[in-house]
């Protein structure tokens, strides 16, 4: 009996530990932050919708104090390893995923050459319903598994994952070829958004 209270005791404790491993704890930190559609839907295979999360994220580093230090958008996810100094960086990041999702559920409503249209309003719409915390559609998964990234190896680690997903997905050999991430910003080039470079990660980098 002793021996299944302690085991009791320690799944609510990992269960505990999961549930608040998803939070940022510490709003001023470096963090590595996943965003995925729902069923990991392909919808950025569309450049339109790319575009709506680019030209948001120029608005949080413009408007609302974001710090990108890098990103990468895949057809069906984004990374993105941000902080800001402002201490707000859950709020940065819940009006991030409000506002495009909203807008790039406007979009497939609106885009008259959305052969898939009705196949991903229904996906949407029915993952909005399964959740009482939306309204009507859910675009975004719930969960971003946010890490804090607090040691230059560590931070390596995620930069060069981030970077490597089109290189393992076959899309392209080089990592720096790739036009949806910063990583010619860390080769000596120039990417589409504004970055600040990870310096500690930079001077490791492989």
């Amino acid at each position: 009996m002793l021996k299944l209270l302690k085991i009791a005791k320690l799944l609510k404790k990992l269960f505990c530990m999961k549930d608040d491993g998803y939070k940022i704890r510490d709003q001023f930190g470096v963090h590595f932050i996943t965003f995925a559609v729902i069923q990991w839907i392909d919808i950025f295979s569309r450049y339109c919708y790319v575009e709506t999360v680019l030209n948001s994220l120029k608005y949080c580093i413009k408007e609302k104090g974001l710090c990108l230090h890098a990103w990468c958008i895949m057809s069906n996810h984004l990374h993105l390893i941000v902080s800001t100094e402002k201490g707000n960086l859950s709020d940065i990041l819940r009006d991030f995923k409000s506002y495009t999702s909203k807008k790039i559920i406007q979009q497939i409503e609106d885009n008259k050459e959305e052969s898939r249209k009705h196949w991903l309003l229904w996906l949407f719409k029915q993952a909005g319903t399964a959740n009482s915390r939306n309204e009507n559609y859910q675009f975004w998964q719930q969960d971003n598994q946010p890490m804090q990234l607090q040691t230059a190896e560590f931070t390596l680690i995620k930069l060069n994952y981030l970077h490597n997903n089109p290189v393992k997905a076959g899309i392209v050999e080089k990592h720096e070829d790739y036009l949806l991430s910063s990583a010619r910003d860390y080769n000596g080039g120039k990417g589409l958004l504004p970055i600040e470079h990870l310096t500690a990660a930079y001077t490791l980098r492989l």
